[in-house]
């Protein structure tokens, strides 16, 4: 560094400063206010706890991190009290894999803990009486299937498909088919209910994304990927695609409705089937 001992000892002071400036301004940017989104579903609480468990032990890392190198500055700067002095090969091996061992237990031990019982959850075995519905991503729209008044979903077949006859493809030769219920950009819930998504795609990837609702799914050509969710709140909330998916992709959203307990099998009993 050019100058002389003052102007040496104030650069250093300045940047030791600065890093630990930058870490109170990261600590007090995340620590006044609330990041998340106003929560709609059961499971959110659980994915809440994981995203902030993440944030606090990256930011603790962070800011021991900047203190480290605040530290560091001043005490080893030039005309300093501090030097260098050789350390041991043992002190290598320990600097070198403690931190290795602490990203472990952070990232995975940590995560792991706190995040397996969201996935149970998520994709555990539903509980009967459960809602299951079908939703098909395709470019760039969202559609939605309910079996009709027999509780059964009809047979479907690609070769059927036509955009606006028949964009699921529902076989009109099957009769669990004909009173399928279709619609399109629209899912409705029942408040209070366990619902499982069962996910497909007709083109490319999509993913699924209900951010109030903490549901976010990638939806795979080919597979038919379920995920469960509990809707808590009433209301409409929106449907995102969250998988760049073309040039459309920025228009493909939907809307779904939470319906209040008790109204939303009058509500599917009234739609007529696709067929009828």
């Amino acid at each position: 560094m050019n100058g002389g001992p003052t102007a040496r000892r104030g650069g250093a002071l300045l940047l030791a400063l600065l890093l630990v400036a930058l870490a109170g301004a990261a600590v007090a940017g995340f620590a006044l206010r609330d990041w998340l989104p106003p929560l709609a579903s059961s499971h959110g609480a659980g994915v809440d706890r994981t995203i902030r468990y993440i944030l606090a032990a990256t930011g603790a890392i962070f800011i021991l991190g900047h203190l480290t190198l605040a530290f560091c500055v001043w005490r080893f700067r030039e005309g300093g009290a501090g030097g260098y002095r050789p350390v041991g090969p043992r002190a290598e091996w320990l600097w070198a894999l403690g931190p290795v061992a602490l990203m472990t237990v952070v990232s995975e031990v940590g995560v792991l803990w706190i995040g397996m019982p969201v996935w149970a959850e998520v994709y555990g075995e539903p509980p009967a009486g459960a809602l299951e519905v079908e939703v098909v991503g395709k470019q760039f729209e969202w559609l939605v299937r309910y079996p009709g008044k027999d509780g059964v979903p009809g047979r479907t077949d690609p070769r059927m498909v036509h955009d606006a006859r028949n964009p699921l493809g529902l076989d009109r030769g099957d009769p669990a088919a004909r009173d399928d219920v279709v619609l399109r950009g629209e899912l409705h819930l029942d408040a209070g209910r366990d619902t499982v998504v069962r996910l497909r795609s007709h083109d490319v990837l999509h993913s699924f994304s209900l951010p109030l609702l903490r549901v976010k799914q990638d939806v795979v050509p080919g597979l038919a990927i379920p995920t469960r969710f509990r809707p808590t709140r009433e209301g409409s909330f929106e449907i995102a695609c969250a998988e760049l998916c073309g040039l459309g992709h920025y228009r493909m959203r939907g809307t779904a409705v939470v319906h209040p307990a008790g109204e939303f099998e009058a509500w599917l009993a009234a739609q007529p089937g696709w067929f009828e």
